[in-house]
């Protein structure tokens, strides 16, 4: 008989493990699970060198798995001022002007993670600040607000005629940029000139947001943009023994990647370490309701008039993504609108009539609109609704633009978690930080408790057990390792979370009450209090 290095007892496990759904006791020898039953199952396993951790009744499950971060990103983000909690000009004033304050070496006045509506032009920052360049980013990344200086810095204040396929730079009836910068080329004209943190800042931040991560329960995270030059940052923690996170890296494919630039995508894949691995692409088909530019099949409600168009075209979109499915390459793909979703889905029918069926668990990210008769096809093809709980309105009361684009005709096929699951689309689920929030629990309170934005609405809401699920064992299928984690199961990895309660008799409204008292990953306790 195996001895234990960790055994935890008294607990009430959710394993996902529909063979063994629940367990009082759990036992751990280096970085798998050994044990999964009873306590007095548990206690062959105990030798005197072994840790024993009460759990006291309350929730333990695998390892919760975030299926869409940036995680790089938002840990470079979390050098800058943050502007997640502002609500008036007035609060923005104030927290700009504090950053600029302790910032002075710094060139440049930062911002990140406000919301829609507090700020539109370039006059309203330089209230703020006229003497440095200032750049404000919105939470969900596709909307930028620069003030005048950064704009003559970047050269962009009057036309000078460049394009810019994905973006809009906003100008006025004069031709002169009003401060708002909608998508990636628009917003990199600005972003371009702000100097990265060095490589020793770039990895303290990240080390600060994985700890950060392990806190809340989560044990691996989904990746969803990336580069070779990216996964090192990440290889490099875990060949330094510093890695406490499991990172799965897709290569973003851009509409000027050429077909020679996907050898970098194989050559991620090829990177198999114990925490970093490549295998997927990663494709964005539009941009966001916010800002006008997600791609739906229907005018926008608020403004019949403006026409989005794709990122890729669907031949594009087929032609790329077939050359990845042929790698082998799982393909996700970032869709806020409806006509977004359809082409996504367009484009893997034609890869799979193209290059023949197999178990690719390609995936559509995000899903925000989706018209019921493409709601089986997810199914049909194999294909994985990726969503994110947290970006839907909890209620009309709390949403102040993403309501008045789409209008009360798409409500009732918004954010369609319950539909689409009851279409036998296999759901995961994750946070988009830093779009919103990477805290299971914020995540999992919407989850339970969303409002009907009206009485034809449909009800979306999931259950507890379904939450739990696509964190955790629909997560580990959905990047295929179901074989290996995501369950609480003799033989998986010790990738485990004890929580502060018994969620399970929590009142879904007091879900946020409930914390992660002790985090493990692959056997080791990277979070405890």
């Amino acid at each position: 008989m195996p001895s234990a290095d960790v055994i935890i007892t008294n607990a009430k496990a959710f394993t996902s493990d529909e063979t063994n759904p629940f367990a009082e006791a759990v036992a751990v020898r280096g970085n798998r699970i050994i044990y999964v039953g009873t306590n007095e199952g548990a206690e062959s396993f105990k030798i005197d060198s072994t840790r024993l951790i009460d759990a006291q009744g309350h929730t333990l499950t695998a390892g919760f798995i975030d299926t869409h971060v940036h995680l790089l990103w938002g840990s470079i983000w979390m050098g800058n001022a943050q502007l997640q909690e502002v609500k008036t000009k007035e609060d923005l004033k104030n927290i700009l002007s504090d950053y600029a304050s302790e910032n002075r070496t710094n060139p440049w006045v930062l911002g990140r993670g406000i919301r829609y509506g507090i700020v539109s032009t370039r006059q309203e920052l330089d209230e703020i600040l006229a003497d440095r360049p200032v750049y404000i980013g919105a939470y969900d990344g596709h909307t930028g607000w620069a003030n005048t200086k950064a704009l003559e810095m970047a050269g962009i204040l009057t036309d000078d005629g460049r394009e810019m396929p994905n973006g809009i730079i906003v100008r006025d009836e004069k031709g002169l940029a009003t401060g708002e910068l909608r998508e990636g080329d628009a917003m990199r004209a600005v972003m371009d000139l702000v100097p990265e943190p060095d490589s020793n800042r770039k990895r303290e931040l990240l080390k600060l947001a994985i700890q950060r991560f392990n806190a809340t329960g989560i044990t691996s995270v989904h990746n969803m943009n990336g580069d070779m030059e990216e996964l090192m940052a990440y290889a490099a923690l875990e060949d330094a023994g510093e890695m406490n996170m499991r990172v799965y890296v897709p290569y973003h494919v851009k509409p000027e990647t050429t077909e020679e630039m996907l050898s970098e995508a194989a050559q991620m894949a090829a990177v198999q370490m114990e925490y970093v691995r490549g295998g997927a692409a990663k494709f964005f088909m539009d941009g966001v309701w916010e800002s006008y530019t997600a791609f739906n099949i229907d005018p926008y409600a608020d403004a019949p008039d403006v026409k989005a168009e794709p990122i890729f075209s669907l031949e594009h979109f087929t032609r790329m993504a077939s050359l990845c499915d042929k790698m082998g390459l799982q393909v996700a793909v970032h869709c806020c609108g409806d006509g977004a979703v359809r082409q996504a889905l367009d484009g893997y029918e034609a890869i799979q009539k193209m290059n023949g069926k197999r178990d690719s668990r390609h995936r559509v990210e995000h899903i925000e609109v989706c018209q019921p008769e493409d709601m089986p096809r997810f199914k049909e093809l194999g294909v994985i609704a990726s969503m994110q709980t947290s970006h839907a309105p909890f209620s009309l009361e709390e949403d102040a633009v993403w309501t008045k684009r789409t209008g009360p005709q798409r409500w009732p096929i918004s954010f369609p978690w319950r539909d689409l699951k009851n279409a036998g689309a296999h759901l995961s689920l994750g946070s988009d930080w830093t779009v919103a929030p990477f805290d299971p629990m914020i995540n999992l309170y919407v989850a339970l408790n969303r409002q009907k934005w009206s009485h034809d609405d449909h009800d979306q809401r999931l259950t507890l057990e379904e939450c739990i699920l696509g964190y955790t064992r629909d997560a580990a299928y959905t990047e295929f390792m179901d074989h290996q984690k995501g369950q609480v199961k003799e033989g998986y990895l010790a990738d485990l979370v004890l929580f502060s309660h018994d969620l399970f008799e929590l009142p879904p409204e007091d879900i946020r009450t409930a914390k992660a008292v002790m985090t493990m990953v692959d056997g080791r306790i990277v979070h405890e209090i």
